[in-house]
C-alpha cells in the first residue's frame, strides 16, 4: 500500500506489488524492488512522467518502462470507466421533479376543526390555546369526537390528529405546566387555503384577517338547515364591501356586549345571530365562523340534530341556555394588574445588626465528618449559623444587636433576611437532580423565592469517565439554561475547599457592604473644602434595611413576587427585605399546599394509582372527606372494592382503573 507521506502514490503502490510479488516467490529481483521502493517513497519531488524517475537509485530504464505501461493501462482503465458512466447518465431519461402537494385537512375531519379552532387566535399572537380549549373550540366543526373514540376496541379520537398537525409542522406545541398549541406559519396558509376553499373568493381571507385583528374568533355554531349556508358564493351574487363587513363586526361586537351586561337575553343573542347568518345566506356571503352543517346520522338519537337550536338547550336540561363560543366571545376577565398594598416599612439602622452566613444542617461532607464545612468556615473567621433551611444551602441574614427589636416593632423572630442565597450541588448530584426532575424544581422554588441574588455553585467531584462521557451535554447544557434562562450567577469549584473559601469571601464582602463602615482617617482641617466633608468622614453613610411588615405579606410565593418586583420597579433604591420566620413560611413546601394538593398526595401513596387516575379520583369527590363518606354509603364489602371500577371503569385511556385496583383502594380509604 502506498504511504500517504509520498509524493508519488500510483508508482509507489505498483512498485510495492512488485515487490511483494518477489519475495513470495523469493526472487533475487526483490533487492532491486526493495531499492526502488525505499528511493521513491523518500523523494520529494512529484513525477510527471514515470521516466523522469531515472534519476533515483535503484530505478533503470527497464523498470521505468515497465511504469509506463502500468500508466497507460490505468489511464486507459479509467477513461473508460468515465465513458460508460457518462453514456448511462445521458441514456437514462431525466425524472422531473415530483412537486409535493400542499397539506389541507378534509372537511368536518379532526385536523380540520383543531386549525379552524387554533385560527381563532390572531396571527400576531404568542399565545396558544390548552386542549381542553382547543377541543371546546374544535368540537362543533367535526363529526367525531374529541373525547371518546369511535371503536370503543380503539383508543384512537378526533384528538389524534394532532399528532400529524405537529409533524407536518403546522401546529407548534409549548411545553410548559400546561400544553399549549398554536399555529405555525404553515399553519395559518392552510387555515387561510381551508377559509379560501369554503368561501369562493379572496373575501374570506379579508373577513379572517379582519376578525384576527379584532381579536374575534369563531363564532356560535349554529345549523340553521339552510343549504344556503354551506353554498360555494358565485359570480353573479352581490359582494360586501369592507366598510360594510366592519359595520357588522362593530354591530356583532355591541351586541355581544349588551348580551353579557344583561340587557338581552341569551334566546334573542341566538336568534339575532341565526337571523344574521341568514341574511348573509340571502347575499350569497357565507359565514365563516362556522363549519358546514354536519350531514344526519343514522347513529343521532335525535333526527333533527342538524338543525339543532343552541336556544333549546336550557328548555331541554332546565338550565341555563349555553353557547359554544370562542375564546374571544367569552366573557372579559377581570383585571389581572397588580394592586400592592400601601404601607410603610420599618426601617432598620445599619449599626443596629450583624451578617451572618446561614447554612443546611445537612451539607456535610460525608456522614462521619458531618461539621467538616463548619469548621473550615470558622478557620478563616466566619461563624456560621447551622439550621435546616426550608429554601437552598446557604443563605445571608442581618441578625439584630438587640433580641426585641423587632419585637418591639411587632414582628417575630431577630433575624432579616438578605437578598442572597446559595444553591450547591455536586457534580453526581446535579446528574441525579436532572435525572429525576429535582434540579428544575429547585431553580423554578429559588426563583419564586423573591431573592435578587441566587448563587449556583458546581462542585467538582472525581467520577467514572464513562458517567462523565455520558452526561456532559446535558450538565452544560443545564449550566447555560441555569445562566441564561434563569438569570442565576454560576460559580464553578474543584473542590470542597474552594466552596468554603468563596462562602467566606462573600461573607466578608457582605459584611462591608451591609454593616456600618469604620470611618477614614480624618483630613486635615485645610484640606477640606467644607465643614459637611468632616461629617461624612466621621459618620460615613449607610443604607438602612428596609422591611417589609408581616401584616402585609402575600400569602403565596407568586404574590409575595409580584409585590417584590413592584417595589423594586417604583424604588430601585431602597431594596425591600423579610425577616427569616416569614421567608420560612413562604419557602415551604408544606405550608403553601391546598387541600386539593393534599388529596392528591394521599391518593398518589397507593402503589398503582397514577397521576391521571388521582385527578380523576379528585374530580369526582373533591375532598377526602367526600371520598370516605363515598365508601360509608356502600352497603356490602363487595360494592366498596367496586366503587373506583363503577365509576372510572368505563374511561379511556390513562385514568382507567381495574378491579385490582380498586380492591386496594378500597382496602386503604375504607379500613374499619
Amino acid at each position: 500500500m502506498s504511504s500517504p507521506e509520498c509524493v508519488n502514490p500510483l508508482l509507489l503502490g505498483w512498485i510495492k506489488e512488485w515487490l511483494d510479488a518477489a519475495q513470495e516467490r523469493n526472487s533475487k529481483g526483490a533487492g532491486i524492488y526493495k531499492k526502488a521502493y525505499s528511493s521513491i517513497k523518500a523523494c520529494p519531488l512529484v513525477f510527471a512522467h514515470p521516466s523522469e524517475a531515472q534519476v533515483l537509485h535503484g530505478l533503470g530504464p527497464k523498470l521505468c518502462d515497465r511504469l509506463t505501461e502500468k500508466l497507460a493501462a490505468h489511464c486507459a482503465e479509467h477513461a473508460r470507466k468515465r465513458q460508460n458512466e457518462d453514456t448511462a447518465s445521458s441514456a437514462a431519461p431525466s425524472k422531473k421533479p415530483r412537486k409535493s402537494k400542499p397539506y389541507v385537512p378534509n372537511l368536518r375531519s379532526g385536523a380540520y376543526a383543531i386549525v379552524l379552532s387554533l385560527s381563532t387566535l390572531p396571527e400576531s399572537s404568542d399565545q396558544g390555546l390548552t386542549k381542553t380549549q382547543t377541543i371546546e373550540l374544535a368540537q362543533p366543526h367535526c363529526d367525531s369526537s374529541f373525547t371518546a373514540p369511535n371503536d370503543p376496541t380503539k383508543f384512537y379520537t378526533a384528538w389524534s390528529s394532532m399528532k400529524t398537525l405537529i409533524e407536518k409542522d403546522l401546529v407548534f406545541e409549548r411545553r410548559g405546566a400546561s400544553k399549549k398549541y398554536a399555529l405555525t406559519e404553515d399553519g395559518w396558509e392552510v387555515a387561510k387555503r381551508m377559509r379560501m376553499t369554503a368561501g369562493g373568493s379572496g373575501t374570506a381571507v379579508s373577513a379572517m384577517k379582519t376578525n384576527n385583528s379584532s381579536l374575534s374568533a369563531i363564532a356560535p355554531s349554529t345549523n340553521s338547515g339552510d343549504p344556503s349556508t354551506s353554498r360555494p358564493r358565485t359570480n353573479n351574487e352581490e359582494t360586501v364591501q369592507s366598510s360594510k363587513s366592519s359595520h357588522t363586526l362593530e354591530k356583532n361586537i355591541n351586541e355581544l356586549n349588551h348580551s353579557r351586561t344583561g340587557t338581552h337575553s341569551g334566546k334573542s343573542y341566538v336568534e339575532g345571530h341565526v337571523g344574521r347568518q341568514k341574511a348573509s345566506a340571502k347575499r350569497g356571503f357565507i359565514d365563516f365562523s362556522s363549519s358546514p352543517a354536519p350531514k344526519p346520522s343514522s347513529d343521532h338519537n335525535s333526527p333533527d340534530i342538524a338543525a339543532f337550536d343552541p336556544s333549546e338547550r336550557g328548555t331541554r336540561n332546565n338550565q341555563e341556555p349555553t353557547y359554544s363560543r370562542s375564546l374571544a366571545q367569552l366573557p372579559p376577565k377581570q383585571s389581572t394588574e397588580y394592586v400592592p398594598p400601601s404601607f410603610k416599612p420599618i426601617l432598620i439602622s445599619p449599626d443596629s445588626f450583624t451578617v451572618e452566613l446561614v447554612i443546611d444542617n445537612r451539607e456535610v461532607r460525608s456522614k462521619t465528618d458531618r461539621d467538616y464545612i463548619q469548621d473550615g468556615l470558622t478557620a478563616r473567621g466566619v461563624k456560621p449559623l447551622v439550621r435546616p433551611l426550608e429554601l437552598g444551602d446557604a443563605l445571608w441574614v442581618a441578625k439584630c444587636k438587640d433580641p426585641n427589636l423587632l419585637a418591639r416593632q411587632g414582628e417575630e423572630g431577630d433575624e432579616i433576611v438578605l437578598d442572597w442565597i446559595v444553591e450547591r450541588k455536586r457534580l453526581d448530584d446535579l446528574i441525579g437532580s436532572i435525572k429525576d426532575g429535582r434540579f428544575y424544581e429547585q431553580k423554578f422554588r429559588l426563583r419564586k423565592s423573591g431573592l435578587k441574588n441566587v448563587i449556583y455553585i458546581v462542585e467538582e467531584i472525581a467520577m467514572n469517565q464513562e458517567t462523565v462521557t455520558k452526561y456532559h451535554d446535558a450538565v452544560q447544557s443545564a449550566i447555560a439554561s441555569t445562566q441564561v434562562v434563569n438569570g442565576f450567577f454560576v460559580k464553578r469549584t474543584q473542590k470542597l475547599d474552594d466552596t468554603i473559601r468563596y462562602l467566606a469571601r462573600m461573607t466578608t464582602m457582605l459584611k462591608k457592604l451591609y454593616e456600618v463602615r469604620p470611618p477614614f482617617p480624618p483630613l486635615p482641617p485645610l484640606l477640606l473644602s467644607s465643614p459637611n466633608e468632616l461629617t461624612l468622614q466621621l459618620h460615613p453613610q449607610s443604607s438602612p434595611l428596609h422591611l417589609i411588615p408581616t401584616s402585609y405579606l402575600q400569602p403565596t410565593p407568586s404574590a409575595h413576587l409580584s409585590l417584590l418586583t413592584h417595589l423594586r420597579t417604583t424604588q430601585p433604591q431602597n431594596p425591600h427585605h423579610i425577616t427569616y420566620p416569614s421567608f420560612s413560611a413562604l419557602a415551604s413546601k408544606s405550608d403553601t399546599l391546598t387541600l386539593r394538593d393534599v388529596f392528591l398526595k394521599m391518593l398518589l401513596c397507593t402503589r398503582g394509582l397514577t397521576r391521571d387516575k388521582a385527578l380523576e379520583v379528585q374530580k369526582r369527590w373533591t375532598t377526602p372527606r367526600a371520598f370516605f363518606e363515598a365508601y360509608e354509603k356502600c352497603a356490602s364489602e363487595k360494592e366498596r372494592k367496586g366503587l373506583l371500577v363503577g365509576e372510572l371503569g368505563g374511561l379511556v385511556g390513562k385514568g382507567k382503573v381495574k378491579r385490582v385496583l380498586s380492591e386496594k383502594v378500597a382496602e386503604v380509604w375504607a379500613a374499619g
